[in-house]
């Protein structure tokens, strides 16, 4: 708690231009000035040379405001209603929607506030009617996508996605070790090995097909971020067949991929009968044409459930 204090102080954005608000609302900074204007939703501070500058107070206002209103309220109704009366409505609609961006956007708010119990209200209430898939496929990963283009425009700080994005991964680490728990694993070849290459840290993706790959009653050793390839030779201690799984956001960077394929294949791959699957966006860098036939690329998860897992549901 003293930490998350710390950067609290010392991170958190605490004001903001219109074009943030545009950014994280999605409502366009004309529509914004006329709120303003028409309707005093907002009242923003003026620099010296008279540039409109909103506070975190804004912004979690906003937020609520464009729930409601995306949500078929009238903007003059909203409006009309006491501030402590707003996001009372929000917590009730974004419980009772089915709404994707009702629930990204009731996720956001959490993020703004750091409100981890709004986090994990709006997740069990939407996972009553949902699976986990659902929830992670068509909520999380969007909202994952839309905090990337955020951060990048300097609309968050790095304590809001890394809260947010912790918050997921407890999610997801609570799913798997249900699942470790309470299944018994098909004993089929070949095992499956989840890790990311040396210096790729971003390991939501690597998480979510660990999980995946176990609800469809497979056996996984998860090894996590950051692994060399010699590390990985290892396994052969332990089995003979593996279905590598890895996926590449940002390394080995487009210059390097090819040869850290090469090298793979070279170490781990070649006179076994093991495959290295691969996911993620830094694969559009790989030349399909010299890629040898135990290397698999995937752009999409239902596209390795239909090969791999077509028509198996572990119950």
């Amino acid at each position: 708690a003293f930490i998350m204090k710390i950067e609290r102080m010392d991170r958190v954005k605490s004001n903001f231009s219109i074009k943030n608000l545009e950014n994280l609302s999605g409502i366009k900074a004309h529509t914004l000035r006329i709120w303003e204007k028409r309707y005093n939703l907002l009242e923003p501070e003026r620099t010296d040379t008279n540039i409109r500058r909103y506070s975190l107070d804004s912004l979690k206002k906003l937020l609520n405001v464009t729930l409601l209103y995306n949500h078929g309220f009238k903007i003059s109704k909203i409006a009309s209603l006491d501030l402590d009366e707003i996001p009372k409505l929000v917590r009730s609609i974004a419980l009772k929607s089915n709404s994707e961006q009702v629930s990204i956007n009731a996720f956001k708010l959490s993020m703004i506030n750091f409100d981890y119990e709004l986090f994990d209200t709006n997740y069990e209430e939407i996972l009553q009617h949902n699976d986990f898939e659902y929830v992670f496929l068509q909520i999380f990963m969007p909202l994952m996508r839309e905090l990337g283009i955020l951060w990048q425009t300097g609309a968050i700080s790095p304590s809001h996605e890394h809260f947010l994005t912790n918050l997921i991964k407890q999610k997801l680490h609570l799913q798997t070790e249900s699942l470790q728990r309470n299944k018994s694993l098909f004993n089929e070849n070949p095992t499956f090995v989840l890790f990311l290459p040396e210096n790729e840290i971003h390991e939501l993706g690597i998480l979510y097909l660990n999980y995946l790959i176990l609800s469809k009653g497979h056996r996984t050793i998860f090894l996590g971020q950051s692994l060399q390839i010699s590390s990985l030779a290892t396994l052969y201690s332990y089995d003979t067949k593996f279905n590598f799984v890895s996926y590449i956001t940002v390394e080995p960077n487009k210059d390097d991929i090819m040869l850290y394929l090469e090298d793979f294949h070279k170490h781990i791959l070649d006179h076994q009968e093991s495959k290295l699957l691969l996911f993620g966006p830094q694969q559009i860098a790989i030349d399909t044409n010299k890629l040898p036939d135990q290397i698999e690329l995937y752009r999409s998860v239902e596209s390795f459930v239909s090969k791999y897992f077509p028509e198996k549901v572990f119950v």
